[in-house]
């Protein structure tokens, strides 16, 4: 009886094992990252460049402000980053057995990217929704404000004054976005740990920082475009007669094309590649670390 107990956790675990792995190191990456992630949101809202923003945040705010969507960030990566890295595991190495072991060609991989990503971001689309309008409250006027207290406090009001659905309100351009960052992400980062691991003959240790590295720039690459229109779709506000500035994402889209052309959804591409490329880098390395650990431990 007590064999059976103990093999029972051996079953699940296997299954459970990408998914706590990739959100403990998601958190872990997020705790690093908040204060520049509060930076990009405030310049996509139009208030200066970084070194501006910063200043203004820590003169008018104090440094506390930069750690504001805390826990709503750490909400997202709970929801958001177990979903996504633990169905891509799941997905390649379904992919790769069907393959008969061998190593899977780059679309593929990018295939299971876009649904991993596609899966993470309908898992994660009411804690990302907090964590904009956590983050954008304090650059309302005073009127709008909504002063959230916490990740679960926003989540709470916003079923309660808008009801349950609107919880997942520009969920569309958010699985979209999060449907290219990954397939940029994950199929890149596979890909160049075999590159710089197989044919330039790195070391295990520079092999996961330069495939960090690819992998948090095609990220960024990928995704900002969609990340633009996404956070002016969640953080617009109804004018005076109730009517919003966009209908919608195609909306938001072509208007923004119209008046600032293609390189406008680039707006702060420095700085998001900062924001970006980092989190993913530090996504990577943690749940590296976190592998070799539980390798260490036999789990």
């Amino acid at each position: 009886m007590a064999d059976q107990t103990a093999a029972k956790p051996a079953g699940v675990w296997p299954t459970v094992k990408p998914f706590v792995n990739g959100g403990a190191s998601g958190m872990l990456a997020t705790c690093v990252i908040q204060p520049i992630d509060m930076i990009k949101v405030r310049i996509q809202l139009g208030q200066g460049s970084a070194v501006q923003v910063t200043k203004n945040m820590l003169a008018n705010e104090g440094i506390g402000t930069f750690y504001k969507g805390l826990s709503a960030g750490l909400l997202r990566q709970a929801t958001y980053t177990t979903a996504r890295l633990g169905s891509f595991k799941i997905l390649t190495n379904k992919a790769i057995a069907a393959n008969d072991g061998k190593p899977l060609p780059l679309y593929q991989k990018a295939l299971c990217g876009l649904t991993a990503g596609a899966i993470g971001a309908s898992v994660g689309s009411p804690a990302d929704l907090a964590l904009i309008r956590m983050q954008a409250d304090a650059t309302l006027p005073a009127a709008q404000r909504r002063h959230y207290k916490n990740a679960f406090h926003a989540l709470y009001r916003i079923v309660s004054d808008e009801g349950v659905l609107s919880l997942w309100k520009g969920a569309g351009p958010t699985v979209v976005r999060a449907m290219a960052l990954n397939m940029g992400m994950l199929a890149s980062y596979d890909q160049s740990v075999e590159f710089f691991r197989d044919n330039v003959g790195l070391g295990e240790g520079a092999t996961i920082v330069g495939a960090s590295a690819v992998s948090g720039f095609f990220a960024a690459a990928c995704s900002l475009p969609f990340d633009y229109v996404k956070t002016q779709i969640q953080k617009m506000q109804p004018d005076a007669t109730g009517k919003y500035p966009y209908t919608g994402s195609l909306d938001c889209t072509m208007k923004t094309l119209k008046a600032g052309g293609p390189l406008k959804f680039y707006t702060g591409f420095p700085v998001y590649c900062v924001r970006i490329a980092p989190h993913v880098m530090m996504t990577w390395i943690f749940l590296n670390q976190i592998n070799k650990f539980e390798k260490k431990i036999g789990l």
